[in-house]
């Protein structure tokens, strides 16, 4: 069974000292890009999977997400629509992006939005030597139930969040980089030919 998360991703530049509420919001408004490389792990109660790849984000609306191992899947916001590619399956998933991302992580991220407009910010406190948000949902339909941030050193180091299926993801960022120059064409998207595309 393949759990496919939907990201999104992160990498804060902020001052050493603030709070996580405050660094998450400084990255909002002043991160135009970010680049990463991630781990992922995904649990429920029979099920345990990892995962890890790269990912880019160039604010509003873009982003490229790119699993590795252990099964190649891109994930990319072109601005407009969302792109899923999985090459196990040879198939393309395309959706509107407003539609797909709705309140999700990555329309917090790579999104334009006020954050407080879908999700209630709450100080999280500390653990494991992080600066701990909590983010809740404000639209009861939203896939994601919770979602935290840990911050450490000026770094968004780790998201948790826990979906309405049971699952518990677990996301770590190593090598971010904040506003790096991202070619425009990472953000494009073409389906292989021969694959299956779904369209909506």
């Amino acid at each position: 069974m393949k759990i496919l998360f939907i990201p999104l991703l992160a990498s804060l530049a902020l001052p050493v000292h603030a709070a996580a509420i405050a660094q998450l919001k400084a990255f909002v408004a002043g991160t135009q890009t970010v680049s990463a490389q991630f781990e992922q792990t995904v649990t429920n109660q029979s099920h345990r999977e990892q995962a890890h790849g790269t990912l880019e984000i160039s604010r509003p609306g873009k982003f490229r997400w790119s699993y590795a191992k252990p099964f190649e899947q891109v994930i990319v916001g072109d601005g407009k629509r969302l792109w899923i590619y999985d090459k196990e399956l040879a198939q393309v998933t395309s959706k509107p992006l407003d539609s797909a991302l709705g309140s999700s992580p990555a329309a917090l991220l790579a999104g334009s939005n006020a954050i407080e407009r879908n999700y209630t910010l709450k100080e999280a406190g500390k653990e494991g030597g992080l600066e701990w948000l909590s983010a809740t949902p404000r639209q009861a339909d939203n896939t994601f139930q919770s979602l935290k941030m840990g911050f450490s050193g000026n770094t968004l180091q780790e998201m948790r969040l826990s979906d309405s299926f049971g699952n518990t993801t677990l996301i770590r960022f190593v090598a971010v980089k904040k506003n790096p120059a991202i070619p425009a064409g990472n953000f494009n998207f073409t389906p292989p030919k021969g694959v299956d595309v779904l369209s909506e």
